[in-house]
């Protein structure tokens, strides 16, 4: 992929959307696949029935907190 295509989709990812996929959830983190699996397995982030992250989970973890505001609403 083209730097120049990585850094738009990477700028909508992390500005705009409220739900990532598993592809743009590597690019928000810039991580390889498995690594992006085991920091989500670690932290206990899971996709939601839709098959999306929620990206307010996602941040929360960048910041290394465990307290997922998802996993903690009824």
């Amino acid at each position: 992929m083209k730097n120049e295509k990585l850094a738009v989709l990477k700028g909508i990812v992390i500005c705009f959307k409220p739900f990532l996929k598993s592809e743009e959830a590597m690019i928000h983190f810039n991580l390889a696949p498995t690594q992006v699996t085991k920091k989500l397995s670690e932290f206990g982030i899971s996709k939601t029935a839709s098959g999306y992250y929620r990206k307010e989970d996602l941040d929360m973890m960048m910041t290394g907190r465990k307290e997922l505001p998802s996993l903690l609403q009824p």
